[in-house]
C-alpha cells in the first residue's frame, strides 16, 4: 500500500501546485518599468473630445481608432468615421517637436465645421474636408506644418483659415478652394496670427487670430521676434548635425514686439490698433470680438503687476481702457475671462482666493464708459479654477472649484445673481468636463488617485452615463497614505501623500525618497489620476523604497498668499517646507531611515533636486530631470513673473540659481536631459556640470537624443525609469 499512498500524496501535491499556479496566473503582476508608458497611454482619456457646434453630439476617438459620436439627449452612439478612413486621413506625426507640441498643447487632429455636418482633419498639415453624409474627404489645403497651423472656419462656414509660412491664409469653400494670403510676413521672425513658443508655454495662448461674428474680418496678433535672441537646438543623430534656431527671450532680454491688427476676409490693408504698451516688453495675452465692430484686448505689463482690458472700435481709432487689475507682487496666471451679452466674468484673487466677478458694460456702445462691477459671484476659502460655461436662459454659471477640499476639483454652479450655489459633480475626486455650447450637456472625465479615468456624458447636471472607461490595470498598486503636515512657519498646513512598502516595520528599515515638484501654480498632491507618478511610485515601493510627495508653499491651488510665497524666492521657503515635512514624516513613521534619504524631481522639481542637494547634506542620492540650473537661462515671462527683473534683483537670481552653489553638492547626483528640450535647454545641465568639474565632484549623466522636455516614448521612458531606479538602488538601498 505504501507505493500507492505515495502516488496519492504526489497526486495531491501536484493538484495543489497546479491550483496554486492557476491562482497565481490570475493575480495581477508587479509593476515593471516597461509597463509605465503602456499603462499611461492606456489610461489616458480619449483624444479629440469635442462637441458639435449645434451642441447635440459629443465626439471622440476611441481605443479602436474610430471617431465616435454620442447623442447628448439620448446617449446613443455611432461611428462617424471608422478607423480605416481615420488612418487614411491622419498621417503619423514623426517630428519629435511636432509630437511634443500636439500632445503638450492639445492641438486638435480634427475640428467640426459650423454646420455640424462636416469635419476638417488636420493630418500633419494636410487639411481634409470630410462629408459625414457621404463619408468622403477632399483635400482643401496644405500648410506644410506638422503642428501649429491652427485651422478654423468662419462663423458662417464660408471660409477656411489657417497659418502657413507665418501668414494667415483663407480658402473660400465655394470657390474651388482657391487660397488667398491675408497677411504680409516676409521673414521667419515675423509671425502673423501664429503663436510663438513663449506665449504658448507661459501665457497659455493657443491661437493668435479670430474671426469676427459676421465673418467679414479677422483680428490677429503680429509678433515681431527680430530683437529676441536665438537659442540653437542641435540634432547630433545625422552624420551632418543640424541646428534649429529657437527664438527664446531670457530674463532681461527683449520680448517679441506685439500688436493687434484687423484685416478683411477678402484681403486688403491691415488696420492696426494703437495700444499704449511698452513695445518689446509688455504682453498682449488675449483678445477677441465683442461684436462685429468692437474688439476686446487684454494687455499685461512686463512686471506682471498690472493687467488692463481695452475695448477698441475697429471702424475708427477709438480705444478705451474699461478695467485695470493690479497686484503688489504678481497676478495669478490662471485668470479666466468670459464674455456674454453685455457682461463678462473675470476670475481674480483680489480677496485672497481666485473667485468669479461679474461685470457689465453698455452693449449698444461698449466704449461709452468703463465696465461696472455687478457682483462677486463666489467667495470663501477655496479656489475657482475655470469658468466652464454660461447658460443665459437659466442664468447659471458652471465652473470648477476645490471648495471643501483643496486636493479635489469638482464641478459647481451658481446663479448670475450669486444665489443657488451648488456642487454638480457627485463622484470622484477630480473632474475635467467639456460642456456643450449651450451647457445643456457635458462630458466629464472623472478620476481619483487610485482610479483611472472614466468619461461620463451628463445632462440636466446629474443624469450621467459612462461612455468610456480606462482598461483595468494589470498590476497591484499600493494606495498612498494622505498626510497633513506643517510648513516651516509652524502654522500653514501642507498636504502630502506617502507610499510605504508593505510589511517592513523594522525601525529605520526603509529608505525614503522625496519627490516634490515645488514650483509655482502646480498641484502635485491632488485627487487626479496620474499613471506615470502612481506606477513609478509602485516600482520604487516594490524595490523597498518609500516615496513622499508634499506640496510646499509657493505652489498652486491654495490661494494668493500661499502662491506668492514664491515671490523673489525660488529656494529657501520651498526647501524649508520640504525639510519640515520630511522631519515630521520620519517622526510619525519610525520604519523610515533618516540616514537613507533620496530626492528626485522633473523640470522645476529637477531644479529643486539640485537646490536641495547643494543646500542640505541629508540626501544621499538624487535625480534631477530637465532642471533649470540658472534662472537667467529660463524664459522671460515665467521667470520675471516670480523673480522680477534681473537688473533690479540680481541677488535673487544669484542666490536661487544652483550653478552658484554646485560646489556644495552633497550626495550622488544623476542628471537627466533630452537634447532636443526646447523648454529647459541643455545649457542648464552643461553649465552645472562645468561647476561640478571645477569643484572635482563626481556625477552621473543620462542624455536622451532628440527628446524634448517630457522625454516621451516607450523606449525612452522605460530606459529613464530603469535608470532612476538603478541609481537609487546603487546609492540609497544599502545601509550606510
Amino acid at each position: 500500500m505504501e507505493p500507492f499512498l505515495r502516488l496519492i500524496r504526489i497526486a495531491l501535491v501536484l493538484a495543489f501546485c497546479q491550483h496554486f499556479l492557476a491562482l497565481a496566473a490570475d493575480l495581477p503582476k508587479p509593476v515593471t518599468a516597461e509597463q509605465i508608458y503602456r499603462q499611461e497611454q492606456a489610461t489616458r482619456p480619449p483624444d479629440g473630445m469635442a462637441w458639435s457646434p449645434d451642441g447635440t453630439r459629443f465626439s471622440y476617438i476611441d481605443e479602436n481608432g474610430d471617431l465616435v459620436a454620442v447623442e447628448g439627449a439620448s446617449g446613443a452612439s455611432q461611428v462617424l468615421v471608422d478607423r480605416d478612413k481615420m488612418k487614411a486621413l491622419a498621417a503619423p506625426v514623426t517630428s519629435e517637436h511636432d509630437l511634443n507640441n500636439r500632445t503638450r498643447y492639445k492641438e486638435a487632429s480634427y475640428i467640426w465645421v459650423p454646420d455640424s455636418k462636416h469635419l476638417l482633419f488636420d493630418s500633419s498639415g494636410q487639411l481634409w474636408f470630410f462629408d459625414l453624409g457621404t463619408k468622403t474627404g477632399v483635400q482643401m489645403a496644405s500648410t506644410g506644418a506638422g503642428s501649429g497651423d491652427d485651422p478654423k472656419f468662419s462663423p458662417d462656414g464660408a471660409y477656411l483659415s489657417y497659418v502657413r509660412g507665418h501668414n494667415i491664409y483663407v480658402n473660400k469653400l465655394k470657390d474651388n478652394n482657391a487660397a488667398a494670403r491675408l497677411t504680409d510676413s516676409q521673414t521667419d521672425a515675423t509671425l502673423d496670427g501664429e503663436v510663438d513658443w513663449v506665449y504658448e508655454e507661459e501665457l497659455d495662448v493657443r491661437s493668435n487670430y479670430f474671426w469676427s461674428p459676421d465673418s467679414r474680418r479677422i483680428a490677429y496678433l503680429q509678433m515681431n521676434e527680430t530683437p529676441v535672441p536665438e537659442y540653437p537646438i542641435e540634432d547630433w543623430i545625422p552624420s551632418h548635425a543640424t541646428v534649429e534656431r529657437q527664438r527664446y527671450p531670457q530674463p532681461g532680454d527683449p520680448n517679441p514686439v506685439v500688436r493687434v491688427g484687423v484685416v478683411g476676409a477678402n484681403g486688403g490693408r491691415t488696420k492696426w490698433i494703437n495700444l499704449p504698451i511698452d513695445s518689446g516688453s509688455d504682453y498682449i495675452p488675449r483678445f477677441g470680438w465683442l461684436n462685429p465692430r468692437t474688439l476686446w484686448i487684454e494687455t499685461l505689463k512686463r512686471d506682471h503687476k498690472t493687467m488692463t482690458l481695452y475695448f477698441a472700435d475697429v471702424s475708427g481709432d477709438e480705444l478705451k481702457p474699461v478695467l485695470t487689475t493690479k497686484d503688489e507682487k504678481f497676478l495669478d496666471d490662471s485668470y479666466d475671462l468670459t464674455f456674454f451679452a453685455s457682461n463678462f466674468m473675470l476670475t481674480s484673487w483680489r480677496d485672497g482666493h481666485n473667485h468669479i466677478y461679474l461685470y457689465g458694460f453698455d452693449g449698444g456702445n461698449p466704449l461709452a464708459s468703463q465696465a461696472t462691477l455687478i457682483k462677486q459671484l463666489t467667495a470663501g476659502n477655496y479656489e475657482v479654477a475655470d469658468i466652464l460655461g454660461v447658460n443665459q436662459v437659466a442664468h447659471t454659471v458652471y465652473y470648477l472649484s476645490n471648495e471643501g477640499d483643496p486636493r479635489q476639483q469638482q464641478i459647481w454652479a451658481v446663479g448670475l445673481d450669486g444665489q443657488d450655489q451648488h456642487q454638480v459633480s457627485r463622484s470622484g475626486e477630480w473632474h475635467e468636463p467639456v460642456f456643450s455650447p449651450n451647457t445643456n450637456f457635458f462630458a466629464d472625465t472623472v478620476s481619483s488617485p487610485m482610479t483611472p479615468p472614466v468619461v461620463d456624458l451628463c445632462r440636466h447636471e446629474r443624469d450621467c452615463k459612462t461612455i468610456w472607461k480606462a482598461p483595468p490595470l494589470d498590476a497591484v498598486l499600493i494606495a498612498p497614505v494622505p498626510v497633513e503636515l506643517k510648513a516651516a512657519d509652524g502654522a500653514t498646513t501642507l498636504y502630502g501623500q506617502l507610499v510605504l512598502p508593505p510589511g517592513n516595520t523594522a525601525t529605520a528599515g526603509v529608505p525614503l525618497i522625496v519627490n516634490p515638484y515645488g514650483g509655482p501654480h502646480v498641484q502635485m498632491v491632488s485627487g487626479k489620476w496620474s499613471a506615470r507618478e502612481r506606477l513609478f511610485d509602485q516600482l520604487l515601493v516594490q524595490n523597498g523604497f518609500a516615496v513622499l510627495h508634499v506640496d510646499n508653499r509657493g505652489m498652486g491651488g491654495r490661494g494668493r498668499d500661499f502662491a506668492q510665497a514664491a515671490y523673489h524666492d525660488f529656494g529657501p521657503v520651498q526647501l524649508g517646507d520640504q525639510i519640515a515635512a520630511v522631519d515630521q514624516t520620519l517622526h510619525a513613521y519610525p520604519q523610515l531611515d533618516p540616514r537613507r534619504l533620496g530626492w528626485w524631481g522633473w523640470s522645476w522639481g529637477g531644479s529643486f533636486t539640485l537646490y536641495a542637494m547643494t543646500h542640505n547634506d541629508r540626501f544621499r542620492a538624487g535625480v534631477a530631470v530637465a532642471p533649470v540650473s540658472d534662472w537667467q537661462d529660463y524664459d522671460s515671462i515665467y521667470t520675471e513673473r516670480y523673480l522680477g527683473s534681473p537688473a533690479l534683483n540680481d541677488d535673487v537670481y544669484r542666490d536661487d540659481s544652483v550653478v552658484n552653489s554646485a560646489a556644495n553638492l552633497k550626495g550622488r547626483l544623476l542628471l537627466v536631459q533630452g537634447t532636443g528640450d526646447d523648454n529647459v535647454h541643455l545649457e542648464n545641465s552643461i553649465q552645472f556640470i562645468q561647476k561640478l568639474i571645477d569643484a572635482d565632484l563626481p556625477y552621473d549623466l543620462q542624455l536622451y537624443p532628440r527628446k524634448t522636455h517630457g522625454i516621451d516614448g516607450a523606449e525612452a521612458m522605460t530606459h529613464l525609469f530603469t535608470r532612476v531606479l538603478a541609481h537609487f538602488q546603487t546609492y540609497l538601498a544599502s545601509q550606510p
